[in-house]
């Protein structure tokens, strides 16, 4: 089964420089990010949390430019990697030059369709098909049956929701 992704921008009202997150969400968030760091410890991932939130307008225009050029599941999961796995700013424009040329994209025509705002529209159509979707948060990962998962979620989750789903048979409640 081929991997379906469709790009999501965080908080669309984030000021281009970002966010820092203890600013937004208090010193809590520390602590809160301590609990998602656990969570990919279960599956033997690395996390960094990022310290600032991104404002992910170019990052959703880039993937779709991806998209177009036939890479955007491989470009998507670097985005998300550098994001929650490495810490980065994936507002930032060299962040996201140098993941399209990790992932065999041409970094200097990405620049060029970004600057002319040429993925304007079809961040706006993602936009509209993740609100179709009902697709609230970042990840959200859509099961038969409509089930979903929003969210950093502990391994737990995922299977108390599986295990319902194979009880109703892959409907759920």
């Amino acid at each position: 089964m081929e991997d379906t992704w469709v790009s999501y921008e965080i908080h669309p009202e984030t000021p281009v420089e970002g966010v820092l997150l203890e600013r937004l969400f208090g010193p809590g968030v520390r602590q809160s990010q301590e609990g998602q760091r656990r969570r990919c410890a279960e599956f033997g991932l690395p996390f960094e949390p990022p310290q600032i939130l991104s404002n992910s307008r170019l990052a959703v225009e880039a993937a779709e430019f991806a998209r177009d050029a036939g890479k955007h599941a491989e470009f998507h999961r670097a985005l998300l990697s550098a994001y929650f796995a490495l810490g980065r700013d994936i507002g930032d424009l060299e962040v996201l030059s140098g993941l399209a040329a990790e992932t065999g994209l041409d970094p200097d025509a990405l620049c060029e369709e970004l600057a002319a705002r040429r993925y304007a529209p079809a961040r706006e159509a993602a936009y509209q098909e993740a609100r179709g979707l009902g697709i609230t948060g970042v990840p959200t990962f859509i099961f038969a049956g409509d089930a979903r998962v929003v969210g950093a979620q502990p391994l737990e989750h995922f299977r108390r929701m599986l295990e319902e789903m194979v009880l109703l048979g892959g409907q759920t409640t």
